[in-house]
């Protein structure tokens, strides 16, 4: 029964009274989704959240509470969301800042626009992952004040907020103008030196793995570059030396800013490290002649995400595309091409090059057309799902492609109802198309029947409106929870079963 409720609560033809019935008899799980429900009204929301306190939170975010619903003693988690929101009650902050629960006064110091003093507050906090918290989400100001505060960890939050001041982040990439921390999360707990043990066996050790302190305080200092460097408001000046950094990690996190100098790439291009060389072949602001060298590296993921740059030239990205595991996506320089390129692309004697062209949706109907005739099996296959497509075409890619093309078919939003029932039929059959055909809109109730002998088919078909309604409510007792749930969620399900299922009190 719970599956059957769960589902239930998702279904949009649910009418307002049984969605009452179901609020008095909803568990956690059911409240989840009843929070979610597009035509849920206020009176609804407060009820749901008297019922089931869990939901509160969710139903804030969602916007259906006011503060006017929630008693922050009471709910103060409810309460908290309400103040991410932006909508609760100053005083409730000032209430929830001296909350007995950590985690509850971290949540309250992500919140923006708090009053002065309840800033103020947090800051001076007992516990540092509050001041840290505060630390990583607040303003320039304070950003700045926090800076300099003695504990390595509120540092590091600075060093990855991006309202902190440029200015700032150079000094704590740097440490220059800065008094040295004075503590870490390391040294708070361990004797120093200390290095925390990778498969440390305490259940209650909490500190990350390789943390490590000798009074330094090195390791929470290098996550503090690490954050610095990744932050795009510090300044170029300021991290540009670090290319050549011994830390693999500091480098990585280099890799992928869009504001070095040319050469700081070129040597990041030269790294002995196929990650660091991947995350700057897909950076868009290298220029022409890296995206060349980088073609001809020598591990299959940089030219990979080489094919992802926004600004690859479409002759090497043609040559890539013969050499290069791409997966059928429609990369972002195909996506931008010009008409003139298109057309190119669509002549191309490569078949690599017209099967990422046939990733696009928007083509010219004679381009369109002549992909859908094109010899090459890939090719069709990344053509056939494109709207537009008479159905002619269609199953004349199937006659020629047979089961390589059957499942983009069965995927394609033209596809007629009459097809999509010959495709369920198919032999061999293609257990793709049997998805395709379920999650389709124009699926009769024969090719639904017929996708319900799938295992990965069956919940999709369960929750489709045109499957029969006496099929649906079979469906209500099937041994996998998923197809139960599906069909519970189904809005052909009759109104007269939907009340049944629902208990009594």
């Amino acid at each position: 029964m719970h599956h059957v409720l769960c589902g239930l609560a998702d279904n949009a033809a649910l009418p307002p009274e049984l969605v009452d019935r179901l609020i008095a008899v909803a568990d956690e799980d059911t409240a989840a989704n009843l929070a979610r429900r597009a035509d849920l009204s206020h009176a609804q929301a407060v009820a749901l959240a008297a019922h089931v306190e869990e939901s509160a939170v969710q139903l804030a975010y969602e916007g259906r509470l006011t503060s006017a619903d929630v008693d922050p003693v009471k709910q103060p988690d409810a309460a908290l969301a309400l103040l991410d929101e932006r909508v609760g009650s100053p005083e409730w902050a000032r209430l929830l800042a001296a909350d007995p629960s950590v985690e509850r006064r971290e949540k309250l110091a992500v919140c923006h626009g708090l009053p002065s003093d309840v800033v103020e507050t947090l800051a001076a906090d007992v516990d540092v992952r509050v001041i840290a918290e505060l630390a990583l989400w607040t303003t320039s100001d304070w950003a700045a004040r926090l800076a300099r505060h003695p504990h390595a960890e509120v540092r590091r939050a600075v060093a990855a907020n991006e309202a902190t001041p440029p200015a700032v982040l150079a000094m704590l990439i740097t440490g220059e103008g800065l008094p040295h921390a004075q503590r870490c999360l390391v040294c708070d707990r361990e004797q120093k030196p200390f290095v925390h043990d990778r498969h440390c066996p305490r259940l209650d050790c909490d500190l990350m793995p390789g943390a490590s302190c000798d009074g330094s305080h090195e390791s929470t200092l290098h996550d503090m570059q690490q954050a610095a460097l990744r932050n795009p408001a510090t300044p170029t000046e300021a991290v540009v030396g670090f290319a050549d950094h011994p830390s693999l990690l500091l480098r990585w996190a280099l890799a992928a800013r869009t504001d070095l100098p040319s050469q700081v790439y070129g040597r990041l291009a030269a790294d002995p490290t196929p990650g660091v060389r991947a995350d700057v072949a897909e950076n868009p602001a290298i220029d022409d002649a890296l995206i060349r060298v980088l073609a001809g590296d020598r591990d299959p993921e940089v030219r990979r995400r080489l094919t992802h740059n926004p600004h690859v030239p479409l002759d090497v990205l043609t040559d890539l595309a013969g050499t290069t595991k791409i997966g059928a996506t429609l990369l972002p320089r195909i996506a931008a091409a010009s008409p003139a390129e298109v057309e190119e692309l669509a002549r191309s004697p490569h078949p690599a090059a017209r099967m990422l062209l046939a990733q696009r949706r928007d083509l010219p109907p004679e381009i369109r057309d002549a992909l859908a005739a094109d010899p090459d099996a890939k090719v069709v296959k990344s053509i056939a799902s494109h709207p537009g497509l008479s159905e002619a075409r269609l199953r004349a890619m199937i006659d020629r492609h047979g089961v390589r093309v059957v499942a983009k078919v069965a995927a394609n939003p033209d596809a007629t109802p009459a097809m999509l029932e010959d495709l369920t039929r198919h032999e061999p059959p293609v257990q793709k198309a049997f998805r395709e055909v379920a999650r389709h809109p124009n699926a009769t109730g024969s090719a639904l029947h017929n996708c319900l002998a799938d295992k990965q088919a069956r919940p999709l078909a369960a929750g489709h409106p045109a499957l029969p309604p006496h099929v649906i409510a079979e469906l209500l007792t099937d041994t996998d929870w998923q197809v139960v749930e599906a069909a519970a969620a189904n809005p052909s399900l009759p109104r007269a079963v939907m009340s049944g299922l629902i208990p009594q009190l």
